[in-house]
C-alpha cells in the first residue's frame, strides 16, 4: 500500500493473511468491513472488473475468515464474481489493481494463484459438489478440517446444485453450505428477529435439546415421528427452509448478511454442528455504494470510473456488438413470425436480448442458470412446431452437450443455437474462452455449423439457420463488428464459401471473424483468401479447387486446432486422396489465460502480422 492508502485503511493495511484478521478483537470487524468495502470500490474503479457482487459479500467474507481456520479449513466459492474481498484478505490486496489484466490476478478464485483458493471456478453451481468431496475426504482424514461452500441464489437454480445437495443429505458429512441470497432487499423480518432465531437454532441449547430428545425417544417410533413433525412445524413458522430440510440439511436463517457480529456468532455455532448444514444469508448486491445498490446489473462488471459520480461513463456511439446484432435480428424476425421462441439461460443482458424481452415477452424465456434444461426445453418447443432459438455462450453450451446431441441433433429438430462469446473472450480467462465449440460440435450428425466473418454475415447466417430444417448453429465472438452495411435477410446457399481475394501459390481458408487479419497476411504474402462460412457442411468443392490451384493451404480459425475447422479440411482432402500441405492456425492445445482480446491474439500470433509470420516460418 502507499502511505496515503495506509492512512485511509489503518486496519486493512495490517491484514496480509486471514491469520492477521483472526488476531483482531471481534469489535474491530465492522471497521475492517468498512475499510474492505472502500478499498474494493477504490481499486476496481481504477482497474475495472466485477464490483457489485463483491460489495455484497464483504461482511460474509470477513466473518468466514475470522471463524474458520483458513487455509486449513476449506472455503469453496461458487462462480467467483463475489470473491474479490476474499482475494484482498488472503494476501493479494496490493495486486488487486491487476485483476483481469494480462499477467495479473485471475478474475476468479484460482488454485494456481493461492492456497486459499480451494477450487478454480468461473462457471456456476459447482461449489456444493466439490465441497461434498472435500468434506468426505476430511472425515477420512479425521483432523477436524471444516468445509464451507458459498453459493448464490442464482447459481442455486442449476440442477447440479440440487444433485449435490441430494447426495450430501444422503451421505451426511459435516459440511456447511451458505446460500447468499441477494435477490431482495433486507426487509424487517430478515433483520434482528431472524438474526436472533439464527443464533437460537444454531446454538448449543437448541441443538443439545434436539439431539437429546431424539436419543431419548429413539425407542418409541411414534413419538420420534411426532417430535420430528413438531420440529419442522416450529421451524416452518420462522424460516423458509423446508426444501433444504427435506434434502437432509439442517436449515438456519435467514440472517442479515451485512451484520458481521451476527454472522460471526452464527458461524461460530454452526462450525461445531454435525451433518450437512445450510445457512441462509440475505445480502444486497452493491452494498455500501448507492449507485451499485440501485443498479446491480449495470455495476456487475464495470469499466474504469469515478466513484464520486453517481453513474458509469457514458458509452460513446460505436459499431454494434455481435450480441446487439443478434438481438436486433431476433426482433426483426419476431415481428413477422409468432413461432419464434427465444431462450436464454440467465444471460439476457449479455446475449443482447433486453429489447426482445420487452417487446415480445410471450416469446421470451429466461430459464435461469440451467443450460441443460434450456436445450431440452427448446427440443420440446420444436416438436410442437415452434421455432426455438437458444442464445448461449460457447462455454455454457459445454454444460449442455448431451442435450445438444441426444435431445436435438439425434431427433433432427429445428433448433437454432446462437453461440455468443466464441473464440477469445479476453479478461474472464480460461473458464470463458470459447475455444472448443467447433471441435465438439463438428462430430455431431445433422448439425449445421456457421462461422460469420462480420456482423452482416452473422445476420444472414442466423436467418439461414432459422430457415433450415434441422438443428443449426451460428458462432460469433465477443465484441463489436467492423461497421459493414446490412443487406436484406436472405438464406445463404448451404455449405457454400466465397472467395474474397485471389493470389498465387498460397490459399488461406478462413473460418470466422479473423477474416480481416487473414487479409492483412494475404496482402503481404499475395495469397488467395476464401471465406469458408460453413464448417459443416464443408464446401469441399472449394477446398479441392484451392488445393488444385495452390501449393499450400492454410486454415485460420479462433478455435482449438485439435478437431476444429482445419481438421475438417484435412479430413476431406485425405478422404479424396489429395496429397496437399495444409497449415492449421488457431488456438493451441492449452487453456488460454486472461488478458485483452487484442493482447491474447497477438501473443498467439493470430493477428495479421502473426498469421503472416507463422506461414512464413512453415513454408
Amino acid at each position: 500500500m502507499t502511505q496515503k492508502q495506509n492512512n485511509l485503511f489503518p486496519l486493512l493495511r495490517l491484514i496480509d493473511s486471514p491469520a492477521d484478521l483472526r488476531g483482531l478483537p471481534k469489535q474491530k470487524l465492522n471497521q475492517v468491513s468498512d475499510e474492505l468495502r472502500q478499498f474494493l470500490l477504490s481499486s476496481v474503479s481504477k482497474s475495472s472488473g466485477h464490483l457489485a457482487s463483491g460489495l455484497g459479500t464483504v461482511e460474509l467474507t470477513v466473518a468466514l475468515h475470522y471463524v474458520f481456520k483458513t487455509p486449513f479449513d476449506h472455503i469453496v466459492w461458487d462462480v467467483g464474481h463475489q470473491a474479490y474481498p476474499h482475494k484482498i484478505l488472503t494476501g493479494r490486496r496490493d495486486q488487486l489493481h491487476t485483476i483481469r489484466q494480462k499477467d495479473g490476478l485471475h478474475p476468479f478464485p484460482w488454485r494456481e494463484e493461492s492456497e486459499y483458493d480451494v477450487l478454480s471456478v468461473g462457471h456456476s453451481s459447482t461449489s456444493i459438489s466439490a465441497a461434498l468431496g472435500l468434506a468426505i475426504a476430511a472425515e477420512k482424514e479425521a483432523e477436524n478440517r471444516k468445509t464451507v461452500a458459498i453459493i448464490g441464489d442464482g447459481a442455486l437454480t442449476a440442477g447440479m446444485a440440487f444433485e449435490a445437495m441430494n447426495h450430501a443429505g444422503d451421505v451426511a458429512p459435516d459440511m456447511l453450505v451458505i446460500l447468499n441470497d441477494n435477490d431482495m432487499s433486507i426487509s424487517e423480518n430478515v433483520g434482528a428477529l431472524n438474526n436472533h432465531f439464527a443464533r437460537l437454532l444454531s446454538g448449543k441449547v437448541y441443538t443439545s435439546l434436539r439431539e437429546g430428545s431424539k436419543q431419548l425417544l429413539s425407542a418409541i417410533p411414534s413419538m420420534r415421528e411426532l417430535v420430528s413433525r413438531a420440529e419442522e412445524h416450529v421451524k416452518g413458522m420462522v424460516t423458509p427452509g423446508t426444501i433444504f430440510e427435506e434434502l437432509g440439511f439442517n436449515y438456519i436463517g435467514p440472517i442479515d448478511g451485512h451484520d458481521v457480529d451476527a454472522l460471526v456468532d452464527t458461524l461460530t455455532n454452526m462450525r461445531t454442528l454435525k451433518g450437512p448444514q445450510l445457512l441462509h444469508v440475505v445480502t444486497r448486491k452493491g452494498k455500501g455504494y448507492a449507485p451499485a445498490e440501485k443498479d446491480p446489473i449495470g455495476y456487475h462488471g464495470v469499466p474504469k470510473f469515478d466513484p464520486s459520480i453517481d453513474s458509469l461513463p457514458a458509452k460513446t456511439p460505436t459499431i454494434p456488438s455481435y450480441s446487439a446484432v443478434f438481438g436486433e435480428w431476433l426482433c426483426e424476425v419476431a415481428q413477422t413470425d409468432e413461432k419464434l421462441m427465444a431462450i436464454t439461460p440467465a444471460m439476457r443482458e449479455g446475449s443482447g436480448m433486453v429489447e426482445f424481452a420487452r417487446r415480445f415477452p410471450k416469446q421470451y424465456f429466461d430459464v435461469a442458470i440451467a443450460e441443460q434444461h434450456a436445450v431440452t426445453f427448446a427440443s420440446g418447443l420444436a416438436i410442437a412446431g415452434m421455432k426455438p432459438v437458444v442464445a448461449i455462450y460457447s462455454t455454457f453450451l459445454q454444460r449442455a452437450y448431451d442435450q445438444l446431441i441426444h435431445d436435438v441433433a439425434l431427433q433432427n429438430l429445428d433448433v437454432l443455437f446462437a453461440i455468443d462469446r466464441a473464440g477469445i473472450v479476453g479478461a474472464d480467462g480460461p473458464t470463458h474462452q470459447g475455444a472448443f465449440d467447433l471441435s465438439f460440435m463438428r462430430c455431431i450428425p445433422n448439425l449445421v455449423i456457421m462461422t460469420p466473418s462480420d456482423e452482416n454475415e452473422c445476420r444472414l447466417m442466423l436467418y439461414t439457420g432459422y430457415q433450415h430444417q434441422g438443428p443449426a448453429s451460428v458462432r460469433y465472438p465477443r465484441g463489436n463488428g467492423i461497421g459493414v452495411e446490412y443487406s436484406p435477410l436472405v438464406a445463404l446457399p448451404l455449405g457454400k464459401s466465397r472467395t474474397v481475394r485471389t493470389g498465387k501459390k498460397l490459399a488461406i481458408l478462413n473460418f470466422g471473424t479473423l477474416l480481416n487479419e487473414a487479409l492483412i497476411a494475404a496482402d503481404e504474402l499475395d495469397a488467395t483468401v476464401i471465406d469458408m462460412r460453413f464448417v459443416k457442411p464443408l464446401d469441399t468443392e472449394a477446398v479441392f479447387e484451392a488445393a488444385k490451384q495452390h501449393d499450400v493451404l492454410v486454415t485460420v480459425e479462433e478455435n482449438a486446432i485439435s478437431g476444429g475447422a482445419g481438421s475438417a479440411v484435412s479430413e476431406a482432402l485425405a478422404e479424396a486422396g489429395i496429397m496437399q500441405q495444409v497449415i492449421h492456425l488457431g488456438l493451441p492445445d492449452s487453456f488460454i489465460k486472461h488478458g485483452s482480446q487484442e493482447e491474447i491474439r497477438a501473443e498467439l500470433k493470430l493477428d495479421g502480422k502473426g498469421i503472416a509470420a507463422q506461414i512464413k516460418a512453415r513454408i
